[in-house]
């Protein structure tokens, strides 16, 4: 009798010990997920330019924020639309005549609003239409505006046949010491239907 209580004794201080265990394990996991959650914050910073387009016609949401849109539903990014205070709303033949004078000049154009705490965010998708061989040259006075070294940059585009274009170059240029990487881009008469492209794309940046 004595020798049963006894390996009921020792049978018991094991089931505490392994539920401590157990316990403790838990409270670590949960600890490494809350860390998870509080690391790696990102930000979508994009210009779109709704109203006539080529290949699209006239639009009321542009085709980059489409693309923004569905990054922020994907990835819970926060976002910063980059609104010029100049007024592009006009015909596109019109429209690209003065995105090629601004791009010559090399002008920076103010835009509306900004971001707070930038520095909270770890990762950077940066988007636009390509404009003569880049993003627009509003998006240039943002870059002026906020240091975005040490980041990780994803740079995307909208276009109808100019790909990335140079903008890989231009934000390496803007920013040398960040980490550009995982650049997209899709054509705008494909941003309503194709969307699994930009989830594609996106499955392979978050990975």
């Amino acid at each position: 009798m004595e020798n049963i209580l006894k390996k009921l004794s020792v049978l018991a201080m094991c089931m505490i010990a392994l539920t401590s265990c157990a316990q403790d394990n838990k409270t670590n996991e949960n600890n490494n997920n809350a860390k998870n959650m509080n690391k790696g914050k990102s930000l979508v910073v994009y210009f779109s330019h709704a109203g006539e387009n080529y290949s699209v016609g006239v639009i009321k949401e542009g085709n980059t924020k489409l693309v923004a849109d569905e990054i922020v539903a994907t990835t819970g990014a926060d976002r910063f639309e980059i609104v010029a205070e100049k007024d592009y709303d006009m015909p596109y033949m019109q429209l690209i005549e003065l995105a090629k004078k601004e791009t010559e000049n090399g002008e920076l154009p103010p835009f509306k609003g900004g971001v707070e705490h930038i520095e909270q965010y770890d990762t950077v998708f940066i988007g636009g239409p390509i404009w003569w061989g880049t993003y627009p040259q509003v998006m240039f006075t943002f870059f002026k505006k906020y240091d975005l070294n040490g980041k990780t940059i994803i740079p995307f585009t909208t276009h109808e046949g100019s790909g990335l274009a140079n903008v890989v170059e231009d934000v390496k240029k803007a920013y040398p010491n960040a980490t550009v990487t995982n650049a997209f881009a899709i054509y705008g008469h494909e941003v309503r239907s194709g969307k699994e492209k930009i989830d594609n794309w996106l499955q392979k940046v978050r990975r």
